[in-house]
């Protein structure tokens, strides 16, 4: 049962954000904060950070708990869901399928029937350009058909199906955004990535600038792009936070259920990012090339013309140097702390 002391006012609308402790979860909080929106965040807290919430009213729990989930809803007058509670590491999905199924499939589906019962209006999805597969060209649109090739993507892709089922047969309008390479953080250092085990290159290679990991591994360089090695669209957080934000503003102003990339539009290859990182960092990485990745393709890149016209949405990051620059004073001040224990 739901024990946290702080109710606020009936007459209030709130949103759920659930992983909110997480990653993107939190940077989006922090913006809905900023703006002064009335915040209940969801995180088990498995891979999240209860330091990272720094707005909003906060409850331990998991997304799957039904009983938990209705109470909330209805003691916090949800109106909107933010959904970004999931597990995200792609080997980890191949390796272990069924907990992506149960905690990113079963678990949206409990919850979009806690929001069916309740009355929820408005639904925000994290997915992901996972979706996609390996397309059969470099450039991916909202159009561009799904063929996922491991259980983190197809997870995703139930999910998204799920919510537009539901929001056929009810009053329910959603938008998906599904994200393509997610990097950076905040600009003021206050929270950041703090993924265990992390795949994502940025994180990877910042890892490696302070001597946390011992090299950055290559896989492939004969692929048929500008030096060999694969392309993909890197998104800064705060811009992809700013898509949310955009997306919720759309959802009030009556939009109509929508799918739409959050991507720049363009790519860089992983000798470009790794190269970046070592500039910032004052020295090059230690990087080992290694052979091709079943499934990789060699480039992934969003036609992200839709979520500016439709959302009017503005990055404000587009910038390698500042998406990588952001990614390491995070990871030194991460650093620092273990270096202090």
């Amino acid at each position: 049962m739901l024990t946290n002391p702080v109710i606020p006012n009936m007459t209030d609308t709130s949103i759920l954000v659930t992983g909110g402790a997480g990653y993107i979860g939190s940077h989006v909080v922090r913006q809905l904060g900023e703006l002064g929106e009335n915040i209940v965040i969801l995180d088990n807290l498995s891979t999240g950070f209860r330091v990272a919430a720094l707005y909003g009213e906060f409850i331990e729990g998991d997304t799957g708990n039904q009983e938990l989930v209705s109470e909330i809803l209805k003691k916090y007058n949800v109106d909107t869901v933010l959904h970004f509670a999931a597990h995200t590491i792609v080997p980890e999905s191949v390796e272990n399928p069924l907990k992506y199924y149960r905690n990113n499939t079963a678990n949206t589906r409990s919850l979009l029937e806690c929001c069916q019962n309740t009355g929820v209006k408005h639904f925000v999805f994290s997915s992901t350009a996972a979706v996609y597969g390996t397309p059969d060209s470099d450039y991916c649109g909202e159009d561009t058909p799904t063929n996922p090739i491991n259980p983190y993507g197809m997870s995703k892709l139930m999910s998204e199906l799920m919510l537009k089922d539901l929001a056929f047969a009810s009053d329910l309008r959603y938008v998906v955004l599904r994200y393509f390479n997610v990097a950076g953080c905040d600009p003021k250092g206050r929270i950041g990535q703090n993924t265990e085990k992390a795949t994502l290159l940025t994180k990877v290679a910042v890892e490696a600038a302070v001597g946390k990991r011992e090299k950055v591994v290559i896989f492939g360089t004969d692929f048929d792009t500008k030096d060999g090695t694969g392309v993909r669209d890197y998104i800064h957080v705060e811009d992809l936070a700013s898509a949310h934000i955009k997306a919720l503003e759309y959802l009030r102003n009556k939009g109509s259920s929508t799918t739409l990339n959050c991507g720049y539009g363009h790519g860089y290859s992983v000798r470009e990012v790794l190269d970046a990182v070592g500039k910032a960092n004052g020295k090059p990485l230690n990087i080992v090339e290694e052979g091709r990745r079943a499934g990789d393709p060699p480039a992934l890149i969003s036609l992200a013309e839709k979520v500016r016209s439709v959302l009017g949405w503005e990055p404000k990051f587009d910038d390698l140097d500042e998406i990588v620059t952001s990614s390491l004073n995070w990871e030194r001040k991460l650093q620092e702390k273990r270096a202090a224990k």
